[in-house]
């Protein structure tokens, strides 16, 4: 039994992007399967997976990060400029209307998500080096994002800092510390092992269970505005990624990162946390502004298959290129 749930977990680490695009098309034709991944439920998978990461993690991971903090200045002060930059200017080059393009610069202006990290450990990039940058962002986001919201956009936005705070908590730094700590104590032990060697096909069970419920809560709303809109938001949103993708590399280059933390760097600053960007479409503009939270949506879920598709483009380049 073991032995076939790590080749399960193999196939599906080695795999991802199919599974999770398979399973963003299923529960777009059947929303009910995952209309139970919200709330609590959505936390707890969460959990699960950083806590899956924390695993992986060993006190060289942090000493190396220690020694280098100057990669996570960067990398905050490129997710938090050129995102909302690359987003204020498709909103003008697309000429989207006022809701959308609340929606795409409200993306734009938010920090790295939890999906970024677990996309770093799929890839085999710094997931140390992720996890902080996840953790410095999402700190800081309080009072960052609704000030660039309100330059962006041209609207205000109140941010629960606290509920921030306890938020990343729960979700990022009690699972991956128990994670972590655990490994410290029992890293060595046969058992262990064989339980670490199973997380990477449960991270991925669990970001398409998260995947498939994002869909569902925004099937209705992608089906009354039709395939036009969803077409055009759509585009604004793969550009906005992608650009976020090469601009982040370009910027590891710049800064003659190595190749780890060139994937996770890459990662970081084009996945923002686009589940908290439909929290606060939601709850701040979607009275005025009813469409505002559909680019915030489209984005939870692409940025998760987009994420999936890059790691596998990095695994696939480094197999290629060993002799």
């Amino acid at each position: 039994m073991i032995n076939f749930l790590l080749r399960l977990s193999s196939l599906l680490s080695a795999h991802t992007s199919v599974f999770i695009i398979g399973i963003a098309a299923c529960s777009f034709l059947v929303p009910e399967l995952f209309s139970w991944v919200s709330g609590v439920r959505q936390t707890a998978i969460l959990g699960i997976i950083m806590f899956s990461m924390g695993m992986t993690l060993t006190t060289a991971d942090f000493r190396n990060l220690a020694a280098r903090p100057g990669c996570i200045v960067v990398g905050t002060v490129a997710q938090y400029t050129l995102m909302p930059l690359i987003a204020w200017t498709l909103t003008r080059i697309m000429n989207l209307d006022a809701s959308l393009s609340i929606g795409i610069v409200l993306v734009g202006c938010c920090p790295g998500g939890v999906s970024s990290n677990i996309m770093s450990f799929l890839c085999k990039g710094d997931v140390a080096f992720s996890v902080g940058m996840t953790t410095v962002s999402t700190l800081l986001s309080p009072v960052v994002t609704p000030l660039l919201v309100l330059w962006f956009a041209g609207q205000s936005v109140d941010v629960d800092a606290a509920g921030m705070f306890l938020n990343i908590l729960i979700v990022t730094l009690l699972p991956v510390t128990l994670g972590f700590g655990l490994n410290t104590l029992f890293g060595r032990k046969s058992g262990f092992e064989t339980a670490r060697r199973l997380m990477p096909g449960v991270s991925v069970i669990g970001l398409a269970c998260i995947v498939g419920g994002v869909i569902s809560s925004v099937h209705d709303q992608l089906i009354e505005h039709g395939r036009a809109l969803f077409g055009l938001t759509f585009a604004v949103v793969l550009c906005h990624n992608t650009l976020g993708y090469l601009l982040g590399y370009a910027a590891a280059l710049l800064f003659k990162m190595d190749t780890a933390r060139k994937r996770t760097l890459s990662i970081e600053v084009g996945m923002q946390n686009a589940g908290l960007a439909t929290n606060l479409a939601t709850n701040f503009f979607m009275a005025a502004n009813p469409l505002s939270v559909v680019p915030c949506a489209i984005s939870c879920a692409w940025h998760s298959i987009s994420g999936t598709l890059l790691a596998q483009l990095f695994i696939w380049n480094e197999r290629r290129r060993k002799p």
